[in-house]
């Protein structure tokens, strides 16, 4: 027996405040990490100034000025139907320095604004409290989560808006990607911390773990102690994890890299997930920190992790890669962390493998290791889309991608899997997080921007706005037209 979609399936977006809002230092906001962050590309890494410099180009500074469009751009969210939109608030518009005892009510208030226009809509909003929006202010002077007084500033800042939007916001999600935390890069996006070198430089790749992992166990604790207050706050409230699915396989038979996969997939995607859901640092985690002789006190603070899960389980899915033992295979791309080719998969632009059947492999394997409600809130197809002679962006390929993971979705649905929502990213474009590019389109909806801030702003509907409006109407049962 086929089941379908849910008739209450949340349908609809995502994007994150610090790739589409601009507006970076008005009414009162503080500079972000994000707002020391330049543009890059496919092979050019984006540079962090630890001063802004006024000659060079910081993407998130005017992005696609959300801030000033978002009557329209909520009304065409809610022209295409959307049940649900993710969006993130930026923790430095709330509290510029991030310590500050009292908010900056011109910042809440922008996004009272925001919910309100979602409620007109009939939108609920899916708000992700911290989607790599640390203000700048506690990296430089606090080294972000090593230090854990961040961490009440933090629940501070939580708390603060969950009593502000105690009556338009039910779903919350803590931390973006918190993940990420486990590889070197996550220092800065996820933790705040920024490791410089001799030349007072920061650079992505310099790494002590043992802080990194003193400092996510930080992070653990700000989820934890936000679920339980935001609980106090409204006994209704739903919160969510956050997880980056890097989705792997073995490229052969061979057991050194069945094994391999597994050590990768406890370590990467299933840590956080378990202390998060389940409560408790896994077995494999705690041996693994033992081994690394890094002091992480997940005894003395259990009780409060396990009273802290959250209700459901999140996460962003875009591609697969394969993993070996064989160091000779030829790599390839995907977000962030690339991986071994797969021979039976196609690449995006941009190198990501493209592999819906994938989703329905992660769909049910989180089902049976989690057992709690599951949404997909990240997943899409980043290209270069351009206007034709006609003035239109016939986006055909984005459908057909869109068109396959649905299908997919749908199968797990027939499994079994307990799918509540789909929040497809960067549902009207924004800039790339990973390079700071606009060229990197995904939504639905064109924004007149190009790679160096210029253009009109104009805002145009993709024939992708039209077949996803027509998917939701139908409750999916559409999707393949």
């Amino acid at each position: 027996m086929n089941m379908g979609f849910s008739k209450d399936f949340l349908w609809g977006g995502a994007t994150a405040a610090n790739q589409c809002e601009g507006a970076w230092n008005i009414d009162g906001k503080g500079d972000s990490i994000c707002d020391h962050m330049r543009g890059g590309g496919v092979n050019t890494p984006r540079v962090f100034d630890m001063e802004i410099l006024p000659d060079k180009y910081y993407p998130s500074h005017d992005a696609i000025d959300f801030y000033h469009h978002y009557k329209e751009d909520i009304a065409m969210l809610g022209e295409m139907g959307f049940k649900v939109f993710r969006l993130s608030i930026a923790w430095s518009r709330i509290f510029p320095k991030g310590n500050e005892e009292k908010p900056n009510e011109a910042g809440l208030a922008f996004y009272d604004n925001v919910f309100d226009e979602c409620r007109k809509y009939g939108i609920k909003p899916l708000v992700t409290l911290s989607h790599f929006e640390m203000p700048f202010y506690l990296a430089k002077e606090y080294n972000g989560f090593s230090d854990k007084r961040v961490v009440d500033y933090f629940v501070h800042y939580a708390t603060t808006v969950m009593e502000r939007y105690k009556d338009k916001v039910s779903y919350w999600l803590t931390f973006n990607e918190i993940n990420f935390a486990t590889l070197p890069f996550g220092n800065q996006n996820v933790l705040g911390i920024l490791h410089t070198d001799e030349k007072g430089n920061v650079v992505r790749s310099l790494d002590d773990e043992k802080m990194r992992y003193q400092a996510l166990h930080n992070v653990f604790l700000a989820s934890a102690k936000t679920v339980i207050e935001g609980r106090k706050i409204n006994p209704s409230f739903q919160f969510g994890c956050m997880i980056a699915h890097v989705t792997m396989y073995p490229l052969t038979p061979n057991p050194e890299d069945i094994l391999l996969v597994q050590q990768k997939d406890n370590h990467i995607n299933n840590f956080c997930g378990d202390v998060q859901v389940k409560g408790e640092y896994p077995d494999f985690m705690i041996q693994y920190l033992k081994n690394k002789d890094i002091d992480v006190p997940y005894k003395e603070d259990a009780q409060l992790l396990k009273d802290g899960t959250v209700d459901f389980y999140t996460f962003s899915y875009y591609s697969s890669n394969c993993v070996t033992v064989d160091k000779a295979k030829e790599k390839t791309s995907g977000n962030v962390l690339g991986g071994v080719k797969n021979p039976y998969l196609q690449v995006s632009d941009w190198g990501w493998q493209i592999d819906p059947k994938g989703l329905r492999y992660v769909l049910n394997k989180l089902n049976d290791r989690y057992g709690v409600p599951l949404m997909i809130v990240e997943n899409g197809l980043g290209a270069a889309d351009q206007i034709d002679e006609t003035g239109q962006v016939l986006d055909d390929y984005r459908i057909e991608y869109l068109k396959e993971h649905i299908k997919v979705m749908e199968e797990a649905i027939n499994d079994g899997v307990k799918l509540i929502g789909y929040t497809m990213w960067g549902c009207i474009d924004l800039i790339s997080a990973g390079t700071g590019e606009m060229k990197k389109r995904y939504g639905f909806i064109y924004v007149d921007r190009d790679n160096e801030g210029k253009g009109s702003l104009m805002r145009k509907k993709k024939k992708s706005f039209y077949w996803y409006k027509q998917v939701i109407a139908s409750n999916g049962e559409n999707y393949n037209r």
